[in-house]
């Protein structure tokens, strides 16, 4: 499975962005989803996930109310709607998945991974 990401780039705080995720192979309606993000000089971080059927999303604290997670098994693509961006939100986004249907948050849960796209919110 092979996933690439699309839709980064620099914002304005208070901004909108939508992020793309194109995956590979025929497994996608039935893999959970995720966005992680990694801010500059620290960690790898849970944004939001999504189970295969779509009805089941989750949210990190952070962006709860801001950002929204989609996805259409017919184009084997994962969105990321962001909206009211912060600078704190700037990052680089990874779109990730695993086989099964709960929606960890945990990073190492998931086995396939994007190469991540630069999402920069300036002040």
């Amino acid at each position: 499975v092979q996933l690439v990401e699309s839709g980064g780039g620099l914002v304005e705080a208070g901004g909108s962005l939508r992020l793309s995720c194109v995956a590979s192979g025929r497994t996608f309606s039935s893999s959970v989803m995720a966005w992680f993000r990694r801010p500059p000089g620290k960690e790898v971080e849970w944004v939001s996930g999504i189970n295969g059927g779509a009805d089941i999303t989750s949210y990190a604290d952070s962006v709860k109310g801001r950002f929204t997670i989609s996805r259409d098994n017919t184009k084997n693509t994962m969105y990321l709607e962001m909206n009211n961006l912060k600078p704190e939100d700037t990052a680089a986004y990874f779109c990730c998945g695993r086989y099964g249907d709960y929606v960890y948050t945990d990073a190492s849960r998931y086995k396939f991974w994007g190469q991540g796209t630069q999402v920069t919110v300036s002040s």
